[in-house]
């Protein structure tokens, strides 16, 4: 059973940063791809950035040229840097891994607050 552990969220003001972390119990170079998702009060899941297999990337249009999304293979883990923060970015933060045959598994998430 793949396990997935984000770490990193927390209190910052607007215009700080912050860089989430996600540890998978397995070897993230088995998956088709990583990312990350977020889900503020009252709204959907949505899309913030995902890398694949290859290292190809893909973001929101609302973190483009904010945030960036990397993988280390030999650490199991998969990284968001989120610079410019906004308080609109605030949510919990969820990491989520694909496999080639489309299964998604989700960790239980991490808080990011964005407030002055």
């Amino acid at each position: 059973q793949v396990q997935l552990v984000e770490s990193g969220g927390g209190l910052v003001q607007p215009g700080g940063s912050l860089r989430l972390s996600c540890a998978a119990s397995g070897s993230i170079f088995s998956f088709y791809a990583m990312g990350w998702y977020r889900q503020a009060p009252g709204k959907q899941r949505e899309l913030v950035a995902t890398i694949t297999n290859g290292g190809s990337t893909n973001y929101a249009d609302s973190v483009k040229g904010r945030f960036t999304i990397s993988r280390d293979n030999a650490k199991n883990t998969v990284y968001l840097q989120m610079n410019d923060l906004k308080p609109e970015d605030t949510a919990v933060y969820y990491c989520n891994a694909r496999t080639w045959a489309s299964t998604n598994y989700w960790g239980k998430g991490t808080l990011v607050t964005v407030s002055s």
